[in-house]
């Protein structure tokens, strides 16, 4: 499917205040950019890098006062995300060099301290894909999905205890209790099809059986029509923006339409 996604940003800067975005998305095994637009209103000079996990990333210095940011993008991307029941557990001397890192204990996933909880909740399910399967099902159906419950630094062990956030929370948890058990996991943040209420969105992938695969704890099945923006150890490193000094956010606004129906 195609899908036509946005997000427009009005920030407000205190002063000059440098910061770096990451709200590009990047053609891949799963999607392609067919087209994409970015607008900064007052214009300033941009440079842009590929981090350390692959993203794109765009450095820039705001200007004081009021500024817009409009990221739009044309992708085609799966109707339905691949699912794999059974599928066996990568022993770890297999793994690729680059999946090793989400194995390891991270700022909002303390894997470590999480082992007796994955061990609970995965009673009896083969090694590997059911196990990640069996958590995500485990999140959805024991934790409430509601706001004001945490903020920017709560972290999985908080959100296990309060049984209750948003899909930031949802994820942590997810990629906690599979590092648990030897699984590599990740973060994701992006954009889903027909998510209500419209947002930015964050799931989390598990790599089984020598590949990645998506789980969306705050969905009651397996679906498709996500673009993949950026991806991370946990949320500090899938941040919209990471700014350096004060900025603060007055408006933003995240649409995702099938450009069949559209």
């Amino acid at each position: 499917m195609r899908l036509h996604a946005s997000c427009e940003m009005t920030l407000n800067a205190k002063g000059s205040v440098p910061l770096v975005a990451m709200l590009r998305p990047k053609s891949g095994r799963m999607q392609f950019v067919a087209g994409e637009s970015y607008e900064i209103e007052p214009f300033v000079p941009v440079i842009e890098y590929v981090d350390s996990f692959g993203n794109l990333c765009q450095r820039l210095t705001a200007r004081p006062g009021s500024f817009r940011i409009r990221v739009s993008a044309v992708v085609e991307v799966a109707e339905d995300i691949d699912v794999a029941p059974g599928a066996a557990f990568t022993p770890i001397e297999e793994l690729p060099d680059d999946v090793l890192q989400f194995l390891l204990p991270s700022r909002y996933c303390p894997s470590d301290r999480m082992g007796d909880t994955a061990q609970t909740a995965t009673q009896k399910c083969k090694p590997g894909y059911d196990q990640v399967e069996t958590i995500s099902a485990w999140i959805h159906r024991e934790f409430e999905y509601r706001y004001g419950v945490s903020d920017g630094s709560t972290g999985a062990l908080e959100t296990l205890h309060d049984r209750a956030g948003v899909c930031r929370d949802f994820s942590h948890v997810g990629i906690s209790l599979c590092r648990a058990l030897r699984i590599p996991a990740r973060m994701v943040v992006g954009y889903l099809h027909g998510l209500d209420p419209m947002d930015m969105h964050a799931w989390f992938e598990a790599f089984v059986d020598g590949r990645w695969y998506t789980f969306d704890a705050t969905q009651n099945a397996p679906r498709g029509g996500r673009i993949a923006v950026a991806y991370g150890r946990d949320a500090a490193d899938v941040a919209l923006f990471t700014e350096y000094g004060p900025i603060e956010v007055k408006k933003m606004k995240v649409a995702v339409t099938d450009s069949k129906t559209a």
